[in-house]
């Protein structure tokens, strides 16, 4: 049995009700060497937002005929372009559009496309083809690449109980914690401590997995230290997604070593009742990633940080019964940051009368974005780490 393995099945029954699963996936390690400074915020809308509804072509004739009841009209958006504008909720934005330092995709996907949550969601996290089955994701991948034998889990991290698929390597995988200061309080009992100070040496599995153990409980000891460093003195809403927002910029304004952090906000499924919970939902969204511009751009640090906003399909450009959509394909998606070189909206020519079996077609490969930023910003080697090479966009 190798270690990956042991890691997957050994139990550890004195040690599972004080610790949580991520211990026993914290192998996550990065090149300081290969850093050039910048973070990467990857923020997952989990559900399948309605993108249509987000950019919308407020002009198009067409776009009222098949949502009737749907529709947004000019006094529900902020206009961005001749035809098109954002939903009026996301209007905490508007300062990073009208700066240059937004760059929205319209139309982004990937061919033959699947509408299963799950299954598109792997697609997403992992980079691969729609027939195609990896278990390793493409920040992952990145871990894997940019790692020289360093010990530092908490250089990605996700701020949940769980670890997402996209920051699982081969070797190397991220850090998931929900709050370091209760992780370390968790982990501050004496028999978590005798284990992690006192485990054998050697090259066994038992001997890694307490090395997983200590490197992992040493890094969250890192992000509470790091955390309580951080000052922050923007208002952050009082939400969730918030919190984690106001987490990741106080733990950049401490100067921490994270390079990837991962943050996800739920309840985009809007099969019914749409308009009112989409609205909701990009209010949430909007409040947060606003606060943590205005605070980034106080503490210097907007622009070396990058924000990249996901979902994992579309919804169906028409209505259903229930004044909802359908899970559909292509979909927007958002880029932000002070170091864009390249801002605007792209695919600015959508054409709802020629659909692609109800849905909007992609025309831009999400993996084409995943290359420019692995490329562009991170500054790795993208076609090694996605497996093939892709047009890759300018940011």
């Amino acid at each position: 049995m190798d270690r990956r393995a042991f890691l997957r099945n050994v139990t550890l029954a004195s040690a599972a009700s004080l610790t949580p699963d991520f211990l026993h996936s914290a192998a996550s390690y990065i090149n300081a060497d290969s850093s050039n400074g910048r973070k990467l915020v990857v923020i997952q809308l989990s559900g399948g937002n309605d993108g249509l509804n987000t950019i919308v072509p407020f002009r198009n004739d067409e776009y009222f005929k098949l949502r009737p009841g749907l529709a947004l009209d000019k006094s529900e958006i902020f206009q961005i372009q001749d035809d098109y504008g954002l939903n009026a909720r996301l209007a905490p934005l508007r300062m990073i559009y009208d700066q240059g330092e937004m760059s929205i995709f319209q139309s982004v996907g990937y061919p033959n496309p699947d509408r299963s949550h799950f299954r598109s969601m792997d697609i997403w996290n992992t980079a691969s083809d729609a027939a195609e089955y990896l278990h390793h994701g493409w920040l992952g991948r990145f871990l894997d690449h940019a790692c020289n034998g360093c010990n530092k889990p908490h250089l990605a991290i996700e701020l949940d109980d769980a670890l997402s698929l996209a920051l699982k390597g081969v070797n190397m995988q991220g850090l998931a914690v929900s709050r370091p200061d209760r992780m370390g309080k968790a982990l501050s009992g004496s028999l978590i401590r005798d284990l992690m100070e006192s485990g054998p040496d050697g090259e066994n599995e038992l001997s890694y997995l307490y090395k997983t153990l200590t490197d992992a409980g040493r890094s969250v000891d890192y992000l509470v230290t790091q955390s309580r460093k951080g000052k922050v003195i923007t208002s952050f809403p009082a939400t969730n997604f918030g919190n984690d927002l106001k987490m990741i910029a106080s733990l950049i304004n401490s100067g921490s070593e994270t390079r990837v952090y991962y943050v996800s906000l739920s309840g985009f499924d809007t099969h019914n009742n749409q308009k009112s919970r989409q609205s909701k939902l990009l209010q949430e969204y909007a409040d947060g990633l606003g606060a943590f511009y205005k605070e980034l751009k106080i503490s210097g640090y907007w622009k070396d940080t990058m924000v990249l906003t996901f979902s994992e399909f579309g919804r169906r450009v028409q209505q259903n019964a229930s004044q909802g959509t359908d899970h559909g394909k292509a979909n927007c998606l958002f880029i932000t940051g002070g170091g864009l070189k390249k801002p605007g909206l792209f695919n600015p020519d959508l054409d709802l009368t020629r659909l692609d079996d109800g849905d909007l077609p992609y025309k831009t490969d999400f993996r084409e974005i995943y290359s420019a930023v692995l490329a562009q910003w991170l500054n790795a080697d993208a076609d090694k780490i996605l497996g093939k090479s892709y047009g890759r966009i300018t940011l």
